[in-house]
């Protein structure tokens, strides 16, 4: 972390200085917005934690609750998601106080004795080192936590405007905030009071009922929902030796239960298989009490029992696979007449069963993708046709991830003599540890996503997938550090340009590269306002094949330290080697002949290109730029 670049700070580096919306920021929503995000779920808190980054765009969050999140139902952190909470800086923080989930036991009925239950086989979760961050458990009401804290410390110092209730929205033809969206004061002396907000651009994150995506004329399609599950939070004491382990449990005849520890060390969560829900049942299997659950608990677990001492919370949800037709404000006819000015997120767009632990990931994904975007074009950095690639990614992501919740959780629902194999359910989870880890997304050519023509340079980083971080050395202060645990969530595209054989200072393909970046007016830095920092917009790494001893910093070239601040101090943390043991070269199948990879706002990676196709690197950035050069 860096802090001192513009002068001496003897407090919290994490708080920023207060700029732009974020000096004298009024108590009072104010009647125009550049983004009104509506709801302060996960998606909702992310992309406000994201445009918080950006104090010249003054966005506001509004939520119907008078207050934060005290309990919230999702609990399942994916690595991919840890990933994300590394670029807004509380990764460690968070995986501190959450439970780790390094395996999963699989428990069946006992061939000898059908009525009781015995451990079957374990896996381990990340068997393959996916990724180098952990699957945690941790309540939702504390990711929402930390992400308010990351926007109330930012420049913009956002925090969320409680007590106003979303009551609709409409999309004029024109003007500078085009969207009026209605809201009502649902907390406070004046609850009832009407207010109407002019918006450039909304974001719903206001869940399955969605009334942003009712607004919009989106309809939900898909599964109803024909089978029930009962969950609760608890403390007991019990004799299942395992109750400290993520578990699925499979019964002789009784249903199954999903185990999921959470951290604390006591308290766990039990997904209870309440059966298929049968016609006409018009919602009565959510009457299901605490005490039949608990029930039903004991029965799947004999012999062991469980004593309940204490519910945190309880509920019934019956599973149903839904997706909306679209993710934003435009019908079909209008493609291509404007952009779109609405968009929704989360659970507002797709639903699905709990038991994948997919929900709350998947939404931050949808916040994170859309909020840099609308961030790089309020700004100027790019067309607005830049916003239309947010439906088209994220639609995708969630087909894929309703697809396999559909395969999980009806096998989760399945009776032990319905498998081909005892293990088939242990078999799955080993086999697609990478779809509920996170990183199966991998997004298409686009505006904004490349063509894989020499994809061969860089095998390990996949075009269109999360850039997967690997150890390289820093030369300055000679520390082995995580390439991409510095790619934070700032806006700024990132360049890692991966050297040829040649030294630091060799006139070599690197070098070219280097004088082409720093001079050329198709360079992507060129698109850089005057005034800003050279490294505003694009952070340019170099990892040469030489270890950090054998670098030359002094001969590196000027574009891979960069001036900046206020005193223009010369930025060196931007220089890597090859680590003996754990060269980058090898990890991440790299040429030796030298690569660049461009990676997005959001850590996906958008390029792969020799050293010498510096004319198709800046025409990439050219359509993506385009009327931002200054």
């Amino acid at each position: 972390m860096q802090f001192h670049h513009h002068g001496y700070v003897s407090g919290d580096p994490r708080i920023q200085a207060a700029a732009g919306t974020g000096i004298d920021r009024p108590e009072e929503l104010p009647d125009e917005v550049d983004v009104l995000i509506v709801g302060s779920g996960p998606a909702g808190m992310l992309t406000a934690a994201q445009l918080a980054q950006f104090p010249g765009i003054t966005t506001r969050l509004v939520e119907r609750r008078d207050g934060r999140l005290a309990i919230g139902q999702a609990d399942g952190i994916q690595a991919r998601s840890v990933e994300t909470f590394q670029a807004f800086g509380f990764a460690e923080a968070i995986t501190a106080e959450a439970y780790w989930i390094t395996e999963m036991a699989f428990w069946r009925p006992d061939t000898e004795n059908p009525t009781h239950i015995v451990r079957g086989g374990r896996a381990k979760d990340d068997a393959t080192g996916i990724s180098e961050f952990k699957h945690l458990i941790v309540n939702q009401a504390r990711v929402l936590d930390y992400f308010a804290d990351v926007a109330k410390n930012s420049a913009a110092r956002l925090t969320p405007d409680f007590g106003w209730d979303f009551q609709g929205l409409e999309v004029a033809d024109e003007g500078d905030y085009p969207v009026k969206v209605t809201l009502v004061r649902s907390a406070g002396p004046d609850e009832g009071m009407e207010k109407t907000v002019h918006a450039k651009y909304v974001v719903g994150c206001d869940g399955a009922r969605s009334k942003v995506r009712a607004s919009i004329g989106c309809t939900m399609a898909g599964d109803q929902a024909n089978h029930a599950w009962g969950v609760m939070d608890v403390l007991a004491k019990t004799d299942f030796p395992d109750i400290r382990t993520k578990c699925a449990i499979q019964s002789h005849d009784g249903g199954s239960i999903l185990l999921i520890p959470r951290e604390g060390g006591h308290l766990f969560r039990m997904y209870v298989d309440l059966g298929v829900v049968p016609e006409g049942d018009n919602g009565n299997v959510r009457k299901t009490s605490v005490e039949e659950m608990i029930a039903k608990a004991n029965a799947i677990i004999t012999p062991y029992t469980l004593e309940v001492r204490n519910v945190a919370w309880h509920s019934v949800y019956e599973v149903g696979h839904r997706l909306t037709d679209r993710f934003d404000d435009l019908l079909p006819e209008q493609l291509g007449e404007r952009t779109p000015r609405v968009f929704i997120t989360g659970d507002a767009c797709h639903t699905h069963s709990a038991k994948a632990g997919q929900g709350m990931n998947v939404s931050m994904q949808d916040g994170f993708n859309i909020g840099w975007k609308l961030a790089h074009v309020l700004e100027g950095r790019s067309p607005e046709s830049l916003l239309s690639t947010y439906s088209a990614e994220r639609q995708v992501v969630a087909k894929n991830l309703i697809d396999f919740d559909k395969e999980w959780s009806t096998m989760m629902a399945k009776k032990p003599e319905e498998f081909d194999s005892p293990s088939a359910l242990e078999d799955f989870y080993v086999r697609t540890a990478e779809f509920p880890a996170g990183f199966m997304t991998e997004y298409t050519p686009s505006l904004i996503t490349g063509v894989a023509t020499h994809q061969e340079l860089a095998t390990g980083f996949p075009l269109g997938k999360r850039f997967k971080s690997a150890l390289a050395a820093r030369v300055c202060d000679t520390n082995p550090m995580h390439l991409g645990h510095h790619a934070t969530a700032d806006g700024r595209w990132r360049i890692y340009v991966f050297a040829d054989p040649s030294p630091a200072g060799a006139a070599s393909p690197v070098a070219d590269f280097a004088e082409w970046l720093s001079t050329s007016p198709q360079s992507p830095l060129a698109a850089t306002p005057n005034g800003l920092d050279a490294d505003a917009w694009f952070d340019v790494k170099v990892i040469y094949q030489q270890r950090h001893e054998d670098i030359d910093i002094n001969a590196v070239p000027a574009v891979f330290k960069p001036e900046v601040g206020p005193f223009k101090l010369t930025e060196y943390e931007k220089v890597y080697g090859t680590v003996p043991g754990a060269d980058i070269f090898d990890e991440r199948g790299l040429s030796r002949d030298g690569v660049v990879v461009v990676v997005r706002p959001d850590q996906y990676v958008a390029n792969v290109l020799p050293l010498t196709a510096t004319a198709e690197l800046g025409q990439f950035f050219a359509q993506i730029h385009s009327g931002a050069r200054v």
